[in-house]
C-alpha cells in the first residue's frame, strides 16, 4: 500500500457531543468499547456523555445521561456486561417516546450517538435518525426548543457496534462477545469431559442462540463433539438412526464419552424444535446409554472478556469515534466491524436487511440459502465440522496410495494438536495414509514415525502442549538420515506444524533438493507459536491462548493491590524479539506502556513514561501497568525499568514486578486457536492433496518448484498459501521477525487509550463498504 498515510490530527471533535449507549442483551466486551469511545471522544476535544439503562434513560432524560471524564471508565475493561446499564425499552417505541429522547439530546447539545447492542437496537437508532428532524420540527411548535436549536443541532449521526454473544449479524466476522461467549462454553465442555470419561456417559449441552447456530458449530468444532444441531442446518430426515448408529459406532471404537451440542433454535427440516431432553430421552430409549443435560444458560453472557473480545471492542471504539467525526448528512448511518483482521464500515440498514434475510430463508426453508448469507466464515465452520466429525466407512474411501507425514517443530502452542487431528481426519478423508513424526526433525532423523489413524486424534483438540512432541532443531544437522527416512516410509508430502524453526525448517529442505530428490515433495508449513513472529501470516496457532493467559494474570496482578496505596506494576512477556504479545497485552490489560524491540527507545522516553504515570496517579486512578518484551533492549532490562520507575515514584507509588515466563506457553487452547488450528489445517491438507496429484508423474511424486513449499498464513482476510522462498525477502533472519508488522499500527490506540498525544495512521479506515454477497465459490477460497 504506498498511499500517503493520513493521519486524524485534522479530524477535531471540539464542539461536538457524543452520547455512547448500550443496548439489548449484554455481551462482555462492551465496557471495553465505552471505554475505549469515552477516551478516544475526550482525546479528540469532544464532550461525551454515558446513557444511562440504553433507551430507557434516553426517554428518562436527567441523571441518565451524564458528561464524563477520562477517570470514569478507568479499570472498566476487565469488567464484563454493561457498566452503564441496558434495557428493553417499549417507550422508544413510540413516536413520544422518540420525542422526549430528542428534546433530551438536544439540550445538552448531542448530535452523535454511538450504540452498541444488537440488529433491534441498530434499527431503533436508524428510524430514530431518520425522524429526527421531524422531531426537532415539532419540538419547536410545541415550544420547548426555539428555531436556533433547530438549524444548530438538525443532524443527528449514528454509529453502530454490534455486541452480542450469538455473533448473528450479518456483514461482521465477529461481534462483541461472540469470542468471550465460546471461552465459557468451551471451559465448561472441558470440564465435563473428565466426568463423562470417567463414567462412560453422554453429555447434551444446550448453549444459546435462537436464531443462530454459531455459538453451538462453532464450539462443537472447537471441542470435536459428536454431533450438533443448529437452527440454519437442520439434520436430514431419519437423523435419529444416524445418529444413534454413530455413538454406538464411537463406544465401539473404545470412546468413553459422547458430546452433543444443541443450540437452543435447533430445528428439524420439518421446522418443528429439537430440544436437549429430546436428544437426551432418544440417547436413552434407543441406545440405554446413561446420558445427561447440561443447560449453560446466562453463564455464557458472564465473565471477564476476553482479549480478543478486549481488542476488538477496543478498535470497534476508536473507529467508531473516527466514522462519527467524518460523518455528514449525506452519508448513511454505519456500523464498525471486523472483517479478517480488518476494522471496516458498512452501511447500517444493508446489515440488518440482509440480517432479516437470513431468517426469512430459515423460516421458508430454504437453509443451504440461509448457510450462504450467514457469510463465508459460517460456511468454512460448518464445511469443515461436516469434514472432521464424520468418518465414512473404509469401503467409501477414495485410496490415493500417498503417504503424508506431520511433524510439530520449535517450542510447543496451545492448539498444535487440533491441527494435528485436523490434518490426519482430512488426510485420511482424502484417501492419503497419514504418518505422524515423533520429536519434529530429530526424530524424523532416528525413525520415530507411525502410522496415524482416524480415532488416534480422537479428543485431541482441547489439550494443549504437543502430544507428538517437539524439538527445535533444524534438520540441515540431520538432512542424510531424514532422507533416508522419507525414501523407507515412501513419504510423498510434509505438513510441518511450528513457529519460526518450522519456517527454517522448510527453507533448508527445499535448498537441500537439489542433493536429495527424498525433498522434491509438496511441503506445507503451518504457523504455530505464542510469539506470532512468522513472517507471512498475521495470527499463528498458539498466540491467542498466550494472550489471555497474560491478560488474566494482569488482571489479577491489578485487583491484587486493590485497596492498597497506589501502585504500579512492571510486567515481563516472551515473545524473543517480537513485541506482539507485549503490545496486544498492554492494549488488552489498559496497561500505560509497552516496551518493545520494534520500536527503540531511550532513557528520555522512560522518564517522559515515569513522568506520565506520576502525573496519573496523582489523580483518582490508583494503579499503572506496564509491559516489557524480553528482549526489548539487552541494557534497558526489567530490573533497571523496575528500579528506574522505584526511585523516580517514590512518595507517589511503589513499584512491583513479574516476569510471567512459561505460564505464558501453557494451558488449554482458546477456543480461537482450535478453531484457527483445525480450519488452516483442514485447508493445509487440501492444499497438498491438490499438489499431490499435480505433481505424481510416471508412478512417483516429483515436486521441485518454489510453489510447492508454501506456508499457509492468515493476511489481512483471507487465508493465503505463500511459497516460503517469496518470504526470504520479508524477514528479518537475525532477530526471527518478520520486517513489517501489521499490529504495529495498533500501538498509537494503546497510547491514546492511555492518555498520550500522538499520531495515529487512519488511512485504512473511513471508507464506507458495501455488504459483499459472496458467491459459493468464494467459501473455500480464503476467509477463516
Amino acid at each position: 500500500m504506498d498511499h500517503q498515510p493520513k493521519f486524524f490530527e485534522n479530524l477535531s471533535g471540539t464542539g461536538k457531543a457524543i452520547g455512547v449507549l448500550t443496548s439489548g442483551g449484554d455481551a462482555q466486551g462492551m465496557n471495553a468499547a465505552v471505554r475505549a469511545v469515552v477516551r478516544m471522544g475526550i482525546y479528540v476535544k469532544a464532550k461525551v456523555y454515558f446513557v444511562y439503562e440504553g433507551y430507557q434513560g434516553m426517554v428518562d432524560g436527567g441523571d441518565n445521561i451524564v458528561e464524563v471524564s477520562w477517570e470514569s471508565v478507568s479499570s472498566i475493561l476487565q469488567v464484563g456486561g454493561t457498566v452503564i446499564g441496558s434495557a428493553r425499552c417499549k417507550s422508544f417505541r413510540t413516536r413520544e417516546g422518540r420525542l422526549q429522547a430528542a428534546y433530551n439530546l438536544v439540550q445538552r447539545g448531542i448530535t452523535n450517538l454511538c450504540v452498541i447492542g444488537g440488529d433491534g437496537s441498530l434499527t431503533g437508532a436508524n428510524l430514530f435518525r431518520e425522524e429526527w428532524s421531524g422531531l426537532l420540527e415539532e419540538l419547536a411548535q410545541k415550544g420547548k426548543i426555539d428555531e436556533e436549536a433547530v438549524k444548530k443541532y438538525a443532524y443527528l449521526n449514528i454509529v453502530g457496534m454490534v455486541g452480542s454473544i450469538d455473533n448473528d449479524f450479518c456483514g461482521t466476522d465477529m461481534t462483541i462477545g461472540t469470542d468471550s461467549a465460546l471461552h465459557r462454553i468451551i471451559e465448561v465442555v472441558d470440564a465435563i469431559m473428565t466426568t463423562a470419561q470417567s463414567h462412560q456417559r453422554t453429555f447434551v449441552l444446550e448453549v444459546m442462540g435462537r436464531h443462530c447456530g454459531y455459538l453451538a458449530l462453532v464450539s462443537a468444532l472447537a471441542c470435536g463433539a459428536d454431533w450438533v444441531f443448529i437452527p440454519e442446518y437442520p439434520p436430514e430426515e431419519g437423523w435419529e438412526d444416524s445418529m444413534c448408529v454413530k455413538l454406538s459406532e464411537n463406544r465401539a471404537r473404545k470412546k468413553r464419552l459422547n458430546i452433543i451440542i444443541v443450540a437452543e433454535g435447533a430445528i428439524d427440516c420439518h421446522n418443528k424444535p429439537i430440544t436437549s431432553e429430546k436428544v437426551k430421552d432418544l440417547v436413552v430409549q434407543r441406545l440405554g446409554f446413561d446420558t445427561r443435560v447440561t443447560i449453560l444458560g446466562h453463564v455464557q453472557r458472564g465473565g471477564t472478556p476476553s482479549a480478543f473480545d478486549r481488542i476488538l471492542a477496543s478498535r470497534m471504539g476508536v473507529e467508531a469515534v473516527l466514522a462519527l467525526l467524518e460523518a455528514t448528512p449525506a452519508t448513511p448511518a454505519c456500523v464498525v466491524s471486523l472483517s479478517g483482521n480488518q476494522a471496516v464500515r458498512l452501511p447500517l440498514m444493508e446489515c440488518v436487511q440482509m440480517t432479516q434475510e437470513v431468517q426469512k430463508a430459515m423460516d421458508e426453508g430454504r437453509f443451504v440459502e440461509a448457510v450462504r448469507l450467514r457469510g463465508r466464515s459460517f460456511e468454512n465452520n460448518l464445511n469443515t465440522y461436516k469434514l472432521l466429525s464424520h468418518k465414512k466407512p473404509d469401503a467409501e474411501l477414495p485410496k490415493t496410495n500417498f503417504n503424508v507425514a506431520v511433524l510439530n517443530v520449535g517450542a510447543p502452542a496451545a492448539g498444535m494438536n487440533a491441527a494435528v487431528r485436523a490434518a490426519v481426519r482430512v488426510g485420511i478423508t482424502e484417501g492419503h495414509k497419514m504418518f505422524a513424526v515423533i520429536d519434529g526433525f530429530e526424530g524424523f532423523a532416528r525413525g520415530k514415525i507411525k502410522e496415524i489413524s482416524w480415532g488416534d486424534v480422537g479428543g485431541w483438540t482441547g489439550q494443549g502442549g504437543s502430544i507428538l512432541g517437539t524439538k527445535r532443531t533444524l534438520p540441515a544437522k540431520y538432512l542424510e538420515k531424514i532422507a533416508d527416512q522419507m525414501r523407507t516410509n515412501n513419504i510423498n508430502a510434509l505438513m510441518v506444524i511450528g513457529g519460526f524453526e518450522a519456517y527454517e525448517s522448510s527453507l533448508q529442505l527445499q535448498e537441500a533438493r537439489s542433493r536429495f530428490e527424498e525433498f522434491c515433495v509438496p511441503i506445507c508449513v503451518l504457523p504455530a507459536t505464542i510469539s506470532n513472529n512468522v513472517p507471512g501470516t498475521d495470527f499463528s496457532i498458539g498466540a491467542d491462548t498466550a494472550l489471555n493467559a497474560i491478560v488474566e494474570t494482569c488482571d489479577r496482578i491489578k485487583q491484587s493491590a486493590s485497596g492498597t496505596k497506589r501502585r504500579v506494576f512492571i510486567i515481563e512477556t516472551m515473545g524473543g524479539y517480537c513485541g506482539y504479545l507485549a503490545n496486544m497485552g498492554a492494549l488488552a490489560a489498559g496497561a500505560d506502556a509497552a516496551y518493545i524491540f520494534e520500536e527503540q527507545f531511550d532513557i528520555r522516553e522512560l522518564q517522559a513514561n515515569v513522568e506520565h504515570l506520576t502525573e496519573k496517579m496523582k489523580t483518582s486512578i490508583q494503579r499503572g501497568l506496564v509491559l516489557r518484551n524480553e528482549n526489548c533492549n539487552e541494557n534497558y532490562t526489567t530490573d533497571f525499568i523496575y528500579q528506574l520507575y522505584s526511585e523516580e515514584g517514590k512518595g507517589v507509588f511503589d513499584c512491583r514486578k513479574n516476569v510471567l515466563g512459561h505460564m505464558q506457553q501453557g494451558g488449554a487452547p482458546s477456543p480461537f486457536d482450535r478453531n484457527f488450528g483445525t480450519k488452516i489445517s483442514a485447508k493445509a491438507m487440501q492444499w497438498i492433496s491438490k499438489k499431490l496429484k499435480e505433481t505424481y508423474r510416471k508412478g512417483k511424486v516429483f515436486a521441485n518448484t518454489d510453489d510447492s513449499v508454501c506456508l499457509l498464513g492468515m493476511r489481512r482476510r483471507n487465508l493465503v498459501f505463500q511459497p516460503v522462498a517469496e518470504l526470504k525477502t520479508e524477514t528479518d533472519f537475525v532477530h526471527r521477525i518478520p520486517k513489517e508488522q501489521w499490529w504495529l499500527k495498533l500501538r498509537p490506540l494503546m497510547k491514546i487509550l492511555a492518555k498520550y498525544k500522538t499520531s495515529y495512521d487512519v488511512s485504512d479506515s473511513g471508507q464506507l463498504e458495501h455488504v459483499a454477497m459472496h458467491s459459493p465459490k468464494e467459501a473455500e477460497t480464503g476467509a477463516i
